[in-house]
């Protein structure tokens, strides 16, 4: 099946992250047209941003390589160097084990679609720039931890216990 029909492939919201912190990218959906497509060595998204949304926590990976290019509306691209207008055709990259932590927001009143490209890899660490939190990915999931691995906090994640 090389070619898709988009049309056919839903979008999905939600969020990885625990507790209060999903809260962040609740304007975020995406097609996984990689997954739908039967790709197994790279992911490739589309995701969706609705006026105000983010792509992320501000973020990098160690051990995946991450490529994007601006489809439709108009982003800023957040990173260690400041803020980046980007347009339809604007591209970004941002190469494993780089510690350049970076995300997308859609400032304007419209929403906006980027094409998202990432290795796949058996593990993969991402460390978050804003907040003491790290997560590590295997086989068995994710798992969230403060960044010298002891656990969040409640306040942390929002968690009343």
């Amino acid at each position: 099946m090389p070619k898709l029909d988009l049309a056919q492939i839903p979008y999905q919201g939600g969020s990885g992250y625990p507790g209060k912190l999903a809260e962040a990218v609740s304007g975020r959906s995406s097609q996984r047209i990689g997954d739908a497509s039967g790709l197994s060595q790279f992911g490739v998204n589309i995701v969706r941003l609705e006026a105000g949304g983010l792509s992320s926590l501000r973020h990098y990976h160690m051990q995946q390589d991450e490529f994007l290019v601006i489809l439709s509306g108009a982003c800023i691209l957040i990173d260690d160097q400041g803020e980046h207008a980007m347009q339809p055709g604007d591209c970004a990259s941002f190469p494993a084990g780089e510690a350049n932590g970076h995300h997308l927001k859609n400032n304007t009143d419209a929403p906006a679609t980027f094409l998202v490209v990432g290795t796949r890899t058996p593990t993969e660490t991402a460390y978050y720039s804003d907040i003491d939190m790290m997560v590590e990915m295997d086989a068995e999931g994710s798992s969230f931890t403060r960044k010298d691995g002891s656990p969040l906090t409640a306040d942390q994640i929002g968690d009343e216990t």
